[in-house]
């Protein structure tokens, strides 16, 4: 018998983050459908950027947004780069009265006694540091990082992974290149790709230039959804460490860096890595770690870290009347981050809203099941606790 699949309204349509939204029209191009092809090697180690003890240890993320009387040093924001949080947010109030349950980091359908999660995105303005830098073979892992990071987040398991790759005159070679970081970001996940969309617009993109998104789908037992419901006062949030900027905030970095006089070829201060070669650092796929985590229990909730910070992401998972205490100096701070906000004079609020900060995946747990996985000296840190109340706040 055939299995009738309609969706939930309280469940479908939950997209990844508040700057997602559903596709409603594709512009005319030519058409390359792709299969699956070979698996090509995964041989990138990653950049360890942790900033040294000394500054995790600081009592503020940074201080240098103020001046000594405490008023604003006139820094940079993210709106000033021209990327509005809020009005990403207001879209998906309103594309919430069309398809209701927007809001969640995946979508859900039911399938049997299970849900199909899925989760769409891009990697947004790091492709322009791609163009500068031309590192090409990872930022395809930051794009299947996108999706499978968010879909993880109710406990799916990442099934398989579709990708579109839009360009002006299809540059064979560098495609390739691009498509290899793909296939690494899928068996880092554990998933399959089972092929996407080339497209070559002429006159649409600048010469030597491409855009990319993809989509994840993956599956959860209906009765192993992590979902927060069961959230309460005096749970334990559990910090993932990020590998850097990831993919969120780039129109932010961008400008400072218009206006630093540094180079992508200068280096990191204190560290043997190019700025260009930190901030192009692959968004780190949380996946295998995620679901090793939740299969011991004690998991109640989870955010992964994108744009809007904490401040926007956290609270999503928590029922209403909960908000969370983070702990300042209580888990290394890449520092990336440190050249950003003293190069930028931006202000701790805006640091915290547009980027991850070096937590890229928060999981609210129970005590007991925090003491577990702290102990299983997986990186993990012991970041804030849940309390009465509501938004985000520090101490």
């Amino acid at each position: 018998m055939s299995t009738a699949l309609k969706p939930n309204a309280e469940l479908a349509l939950a997209f990844a983050s508040s700057s997602s939204r559903p596709s409603y029209s594709k512009p005319n191009s030519t058409q390359l459908p792709r299969m699956p092809s070979g698996s090509l090697p995964n041989n990138f180690s990653g950049l360890s950027l942790a900033s040294s003890s000394g500054l995790s240890q600081s009592k503020h993320v940074c201080s240098l947004s103020k001046n000594d009387s405490g008023e604003s040093s006139g820094g940079f924001s993210y709106k000033d780069a021209g990327v509005d949080i809020d009005a990403g947010a207001e879209l998906v109030r309103r594309i919430a009265k069309m398809a209701p349950g927007i809001g969640g980091f995946g979508g859900f359908f039911p399938l049997d006694d299970s849900y199909l999660v899925a989760g769409t995105d891009g990697v947004g303005t790091k492709l322009k540091l791609a163009f500068d830098t031309g590192i090409h073979d990872t930022i395809g892992i930051d794009l299947v990082a996108m999706s499978v990071n968010d879909i993880v987040t109710s406990g799916a398991k990442p099934l398989f992974f579709l990708d579109y790759y839009a360009t002006s005159r299809l540059d064979v070679d560098l495609a390739e290149k691009v498509i290899k970081g793909i296939v690494d970001g899928c068996q880092q996940s554990d998933c399959a790709l089972l092929g996407g969309e080339t497209a070559e617009m002429p006159g649409f993109y600048a010469e030597g230039e491409y855009d990319l998104s993809g989509c994840a789908v993956g599956i959860v037992k209906k009765d192993s959804v992590i979902n927060g419901k069961n959230i309460v006062a005096g749970d334990v949030l559990i910090g993932l460490p990020s590998s850097g900027v990831h993919s969120n905030g780039f129109s932010l970095v961008r400008r400072v860096l218009a206006h630093s006089g540094l180079s992508l070829k200068d280096q990191l201060p204190g560290k043997s890595v190019t700025l260009g070669e930190a901030l192009m650092a692959p968004t780190v796929i949380y996946v295998k770690q995620v679901l090793n985590i939740i299969s011991k229990g004690g998991v109640k909730g989870i955010a992964h870290i994108t744009g809007g910070g904490f401040t926007d992401n956290i609270p999503r998972v928590f029922p209403k009347g909960l908000g969370a205490v983070i702990y300042n100096g209580s888990w290394e701070i890449p520092a990336v981050f440190k050249w950003i906000q003293e190069a930028g004079r931006i202000e701790d609020a805006e640091m915290r809203r547009t980027f991850n900060m070096g937590i890229g995946m928060v999981l609210v747990v129970s005590r007991e099941a925090s003491r577990r996985i702290l102990e299983d000296d997986n990186g993990a840190y012991c970041i804030g606790e849940v309390v009465t109340g509501e938004g985000v706040s520090y101490r």
